[in-house]
């Protein structure tokens, strides 16, 4: 079974979205392909801004400050519920697109998942600028990958293309928001859903996949042990 998932770094239901659909592979207890896609929520979002989270989201929404910390911390306590300690008062909001062709370098590797989740944890736990070269250097680092890939990757614009063709992949099958995921590239599941939900759709795949039983349409005389 192959899921796909597109999501951004930059997104909180990303994030405890992956927790959910990784206790329903824990329950389900069989062997996935987990793919992650690339997915820029803000593609023109400036590359090296310290801009907090809650500041962009007051001016998004034309709200109050205050209002805006009352919607962090209701994201904060749902990703408290899958064990995730959300720092988004010490967020900033970034440009991603690096972020995503480190991880691409990593897959190459066999290790996006590693980094994909490093690049998350850094991002809403440790409130990191994962925008910036020396933290994606840190974390490309951390994952095992080699020093001097990491850094033609961030002087260059390797893996723009593959993160602009997964961009573009993502809306033509209907991925209007992250987290989206895609089972077998026949059910999708979108956005952070309970755990139960993941675990219907997997289960329902599973039983696609299986072979149909043998259905016996005459019997006769026939040997069922040795001593026939």
């Amino acid at each position: 079974m192959n899921v796909e998932i597109w999501s951004d770094i930059a997104c909180p239901f990303c994030y405890i979205g992956k927790r959910k659909f990784e206790q329903a592979l824990a329950d389900f207890g069989e062997e996935v392909d987990v793919t992650f896609k690339s997915f820029q929520l803000d593609p023109s979002a400036p590359k090296n801004s310290d801009e907090s989270m809650v500041n962009v989201l007051a001016k998004k929404y034309n709200m109050p400050i205050e209002k805006a910390k009352e919607m962090n911390a209701q994201v904060s306590a749902q990703a408290e519920e899958v064990g995730l300690a959300y720092q988004l008062e010490n967020v900033k909001v970034v440009n991603t697109l690096n972020a995503h062709r480190l991880s691409h370098l990593a897959k190459a590797h066999g290790k996006m998942g590693e980094v994909m989740e490093k690049l998350l944890e850094a991002h809403f736990i440790d409130a990191k600028h994962v925008g910036k070269d020396e933290t994606l250097k840190e974390i490309g680092l951390s994952a095992g990958l080699d020093e001097q890939e990491i850094d033609e990757v961030l002087r260059s614009d390797r893996y723009q293309a593959d993160v602009e063709h997964e961009q573009q992949e993502g809306a033509q099958i209907g991925v209007q928001g992250v987290p989206f995921f895609v089972f077998n590239r026949k059910y999708a599941v979108s956005g952070a859903q309970p755990k139960e939900a993941f675990l219907q759709v997997l289960e329902k795949v599973k039983e696609e996949e299986a072979p149909a039983p043998i259905q016996v349409m005459k019997q006769g005389d026939a040997c069922t042990d040795e001593s026939c």
